[in-house]
């Protein structure tokens, strides 16, 4: 199979290093690069004041009410949910972040958040289902940041080669699908379109190996400890 687009792939912690330690916490993020991850992926809300933090349900007790993040100030949240500012003053930047955007309004405050801490912004990764939601973000976030149609195959009712055009046309850098859905073959039609390509839930050796082997441009695992050891070796000649 031709070349990933992104050679190596990037080895995403799913929710930090989950399979290892709390998900989306500080400590779980550490983890996931001290295991050797080249990306983070997490969720990311933003509270009733204004804080992008990363959780992936949007919810949270107070006693027995639930509440949702949007409607709760930062300092009523649990203190295990990190703001953003904290992920990058505990943890660098250094390192891919891919951010699936559970509440539209946080995408400009990321973007902000992310140029007070030095992140390049083509390492920065906004992903959300629709990709025509994603698309009108563009005029207002620049360039540089990376945009992300999250969705699955069945989805694209006019067929991936029309959504891959979709993508290109309106500048939308990256189609994100379970490993299940991944060919070959699919690959490299996103590829011909200049369209990066993620595949997430890739648990197993034997799966994170055949995405490699499709020349796939990032994989999300649980399990950071399995990706690196399939990753790693694929940088050599």
């Amino acid at each position: 199979m031709p070349p990933s687009l992104l050679s190596p792939p990037i080895a995403f912690g799913h929710r930090g290093a989950r399979a290892h330690a709390r998900e989306n916490t500080v400590e779980a993020f550490k983890l996931a690069l001290r295991l050797g991850a080249t990306g983070l992926e997490s969720d990311v809300w933003l509270t009733a004041d204004g804080v992008p933090v990363l959780d992936h349900d949007g919810v949270v007790r107070n006693g027995m009410r639930r509440r949702t993040i949007p409607e709760t100030a930062r300092a009523q949240l649990p203190p295990h949910i990190p703001t953003l500012e904290e992920l990058y003053a505990e943890c660098g930047t250094g390192f891919h972040l891919s951010l699936d955007v559970k509440h539209d309004p946080a995408a400009a405050p990321v973007v902000d958040v992310a140029k007070a801490a030095g992140h390049d912004l083509t390492m920065l990764w906004l992903c959300h289902p629709d990709w025509e939601v994603a698309a009108g973000w563009r005029a207002t976030l620049g360039d540089d940041v990376r945009l992300v149609d999250s969705t699955r195959l069945k989805r694209m009712k006019q067929g991936p080669e029309r959504r891959a055009a979709q993508l290109h046309g309106a500048g939308i850098d990256c189609v994100n699908l379970h490993h299940t859905d991944w060919t070959g073959g699919l690959v490299a039609l996103f590829h011909r379109f200049n369209r990066y390509t993620f595949g997430w839930d890739a648990q197993f050796e034997r799966i994170i190996d055949g995405l490699v082997g499709m020349g796939i441009d990032g994989i999300c695992s649980d399990h950071v400890d399995r990706l690196v050891d399939v990753v790693a070796p694929s940088q050599q000649p």
